[in-house]
């Protein structure tokens, strides 16, 4: 069984997921294959995971390959059963400081700018043809393989990926897993510690529609009066989502405020106060990890740090599951085949999925809430557009995306999406394909 990383530079999520592999007491003797297009993070990456296999699991065989060097590309995925994907086209300089600082010139803010919004979709669209060149390869070299998508912008990628290549791909998030628990951090509900709950919408606009106690009681309207009591300074968002339109979203506060046309306005700047939010997050958590990167290089290199405690990551749970038949329950990202019924079938689509010997088996949740469905749709006729700009390289699609965006098209005219677009395309130059 071979497992390869993609984006292994990522050295602390690569130690993360492969360290919960090593861990593992299901998985046994298998080889994992590192990927990156920088040497020096790929080499720190190698001699981690190296000194964890050698203290966990040393039967487990570790190479390293550079991805620009197409040979080595086809030696990390040759023959392998799983792809996990970590990759960020552009990094945080020049392409994510781009995202931000352009838009703010036509008085466009953000927050995050790495899931929708005009950030979201040229981050899009720069990632699009590096997935398709490796997975073309492999499709070549390892066809059967099951792609573990952590990338964002996650409904996007993994919808392109699902309709556009032959490989069978899962988008994984951390936001479903974590929610009742984060709940239950800011509330302390010890009904919650044991809440049974229902997921289902799309990534980062999934919606938490059932909540109840291990009897069956329902949880939600508890839950409900306790947070409006605590009014958590950094989820007011959510709060105002749920109030307005009845059920709770997995995403966090700072991604949704710009999800929505109602909280990041030009007119009416007290909001940002009103709502707490952190306009430049993404950028400010760049420069902050960037910082703080040698200093924890160094600390986790340490002989007496190369220890690893089992992760929340998906990636090694999945495996387990279709290496051992012994099932697993996800929640995940794939292509909506009748799994939520008032939502377009090309829409990709986060709901429970049970994972066994034969993969992935997603769950058919039915109709959700129409007023759920109705904000899920303005978010997937942008992940439409920006797929289909990706595909035909025409430009009129990725205007379309902005035009059809909830934030964008809230505070500019439709020439200055245009002219925004144009500017965007212009400054990130061969980032992106050329477009016509």
């Amino acid at each position: 069984m071979k497992i390869t990383f993609l984006g292994a530079g990522s050295t602390v999520f690569a130690k993360n997921v492969l360290g919960d592999c090593l861990l593992s007491e299901k998985l046994n003797d298998f080889e994992i294959a590192l990927i990156d297009i920088d040497a020096e993070r790929l080499d720190e990456s190698f001699v981690l995971i190296t000194a964890l296999r050698d203290k966990y699991k040393p039967s487990v065989t570790v190479t390293k390959h550079l991805a620009t060097d197409e040979k080595q590309v086809e030696d990390a995925f040759r023959d392998a059963n799983y792809v996990i994907n970590s990759i960020q086209v552009g990094g945080y300089e020049p392409c994510t400081v781009t995202d931000f600082e352009i838009p703010k010139k036509y008085g466009l803010r953000q927050t995050i700018a790495d899931t929708l919004g005009i950030g979201g979709i040229f981050r899009a669209l720069r990632t699009i043809p590096v997935l398709k060149k490796y997975t073309d390869v492999m499709e070549k070299v390892c066809p059967n393989a099951l792609f573990l998508n952590y990338t964002n912008p996650m409904s996007i990628l993994t919808g392109y990926l699902q309709r556009y290549t032959k490989i069978k791909t899962v988008g994984l998030c951390h936001s479903c897993q974590q929610v009742v628990s984060q709940i239950n951090t800011a509330l302390l509900l010890p009904e919650l510690e044991t809440a049974k709950y229902t997921l289902a919408g799309i990534n980062h606009m999934c919606w938490l529609l059932t909540l109840t106690d291990k009897d069956g009681k329902d949880l939600y309207p508890l839950f409900k009066e306790k947070f409006n009591e605590v009014r958590p300074a950094s989820d007011l968002v959510r709060l105002e989502i749920m109030n307005r339109f009845g059920y709770y979203n997995t995403e966090s506060s700072e991604h949704t405020a710009e999800y929505h046309p109602y909280f990041i306005k030009k007119d009416h700047p007290e909001l940002i106060e009103k709502f707490n939010i952190p306009l430049d997050e993404y950028p400010r958590r760049c420069v902050n990890q960037i910082r703080d990167w040698k200093e924890l290089r160094e600390k986790i290199m340490l002989p007496e740090n190369v220890v690893h405690e089992r992760s929340h990551e998906y990636g090694s749970r999945i495996i387990e599951a279709c290496e051992t038949g012994n099932p697993y329950k996800i929640y995940a990202n794939v292509q909506n085949d009748g799994l939520i019924t008032n939502l377009p079938a090309n829409a990709c689509v986060e709901v429970p999925i049970m994972i066994d010997e034969n993969g992935l088996n997603p769950c058919v949740v039915g109709d959700i809430p129409h007023q759920l469905a109705g904000l899920n749709m303005s978010h997937i006729a942008v992940h439409e557009m920006a797929i289909q700009a990706a595909v035909t390289l025409e430009k009129q699609y990725i205007y379309m995306a902005a035009y059809l965006d909830p934030h964008t098209r809230d505070q500019l005219t439709f020439d200055e999406i245009k002219n925004l677009c144009d500017d965007l395309i212009e400054a990130h130059g061969d980032w992106l394909p050329k477009f016509h």
